[in-house]
């Protein structure tokens, strides 16, 4: 009977002591939600939160155990924080050493983006209250890419020049070694000119680019006739296709019109004409159209230039707006190319709205199509989508 009794006391007493502990327990864990919530509440200075949403950079305020009190709509949209904490460790040991010290720091960081893509900031941390930290991020990702354009741009015409102008100036002097040979000074002057016409070209295309980037065509635009763009990109090509024994054609429907700039426009259309003639063999034709093709909500116009050239192999064809870039180097040179015509196209395309496309198969030809809002007049009526040519075609060059 002891025994029995002895049993049961310890069994209680056991109890006892299981529930003790889960109470306890229960009460430190209570404890400890408690605290985070305290900590979660620490107070952010009067007027941080109304600063964060006018800054156009990035804002986040850091309390004592890391964890994000503010941030601004800029620095989730960046990515730089997430939830209740601060995404990349680098700026979190920042926010670590300026709370320790209570210095200001100013650097610039590469924070990865996803994949292998880099973002740029200008980023500012410093103390803002007891143990709360504030860091400022500027996303410099756009400038900083546009730097390097710039310094691309500055070095590839550094060399193109530099080629032309080397080519001359070594010509001269073998012309005034030759003075006495007619012949030989005959053949140096044409090796000559054609050195200058190239240089002559490039300076043209620099000059052209320069334009179309200082001048927004979107800002007075005006009504623009396609049908007068054509006609006039056509002329400027004329005679370059007449010396290689190319047909230019015009053909599709008449009478559309875009908003922007004519000139510009004219000058896209004839850098494609001009590319059409260069890459393809006497006796080939070249045609220019235009037509009226479905665009979601709105029309657009788009405008054709079709060749039966050499054509562009497909690992080019992602590459070939880029500046300076030649799809057949040799041949580029050999015909007076610089790599700037078709950067040039798709600038005035996204100037006005609009994108180029091409479409280009080896030994078939290419082409190539620049797509534009159409500018509908009040009596114009709806936009259709187009059918086959609306006009005769009318051959140029015959």
């Amino acid at each position: 009977m002891e025994i029995l009794l002895a049993a049961v006391v310890g069994a209680v007493v056991g109890a006892t002591i299981a529930v003790a502990v889960v109470v306890a327990r229960g009460a430190a864990h209570r404890q400890t939600a408690q605290e985070r919530l305290e900590i979660a509440r620490v107070p952010v200075p009067d007027g941080v939160s109304q600063m964060l949403r006018v800054l156009r950079s990035a804002g986040v305020v850091v309390g004592p155990s890391d964890e994000v009190l503010e941030a601004s709509e800029q620095a989730r949209v960046l990515g730089l924080v997430r939830g209740s904490r601060v995404v990349h460790r680098e700026l979190l040991e920042l926010v670590r050493e300026s709370r320790k010290d209570r210095d200001v720091r100013s650097v610039e960081l590469e924070l990865p983006r996803g994949g292998d893509q880099l973002s740029h900031f200008a980023v500012r941390v410093g103390p803002l209250a007891e143990d709360l930290v504030v860091f400022l991020a500027e996303d410099r990702t756009s400038a900083v890419r546009l730097e390097a354009i710039r310094r691309d741009f500055v070095t590839n015409v550094s060399h193109e020049l530099k080629t032309p102008i080397g080519a001359i100036s070594l010509l001269s002097e073998a012309v005034a070694s030759a003075a006495d040979e007619p012949e030989t000074v005959l053949a140096f002057t044409g090796r000559m000119q054609h050195e200058t016409a190239r240089l002559t070209g490039l300076v043209a295309q620099i000059i052209q680019l320069s334009g179309v980037q200082a001048d927004d065509p979107l800002l007075a635009p005006r009504v623009v006739d396609v049908d007068e763009v054509l006609a006039e990109a056509v002329d400027i090509v004329r005679v370059d296709a007449e010396d290689r024994g190319i047909r230019l054609r015009v053909a599709g429907r008449e009478a559309l019109q875009v908003m922007g700039d004519e000139g510009q426009l004219a000058m896209a259309v004839s850098n494609l004409v001009r590319n059409a003639v260069l890459y393809s063999e006497p006796g080939a034709h070249v045609t220019v159209s235009s037509r009226r093709a479905a665009g979601g909500d709105d029309a657009r116009v788009e405008i054709r230039v079709r060749d039966t050239g050499i054509g562009i192999a497909a690992a080019d064809l992602d590459r070939i707006f880029e500046r300076f870039y030649r799809v057949d180097y040799s041949r580029s040179r050999a015909n007076g190319g610089n790599g700037l015509g078709l950067s040039i196209v798709k600038h005035v395309a996204a100037a006005h709205g609009g994108d180029v496309a091409v479409w280009s198969k080896v030994g078939q030809g290419s082409t190539f199509t620049i797509t534009l809002p159409e500018h509908v007049g009040e009596d114009d009526g709806p936009a259709t989508v187009a059918g086959p040519l609306q006009h005769e075609t009318q051959e140029l060059n015959r």
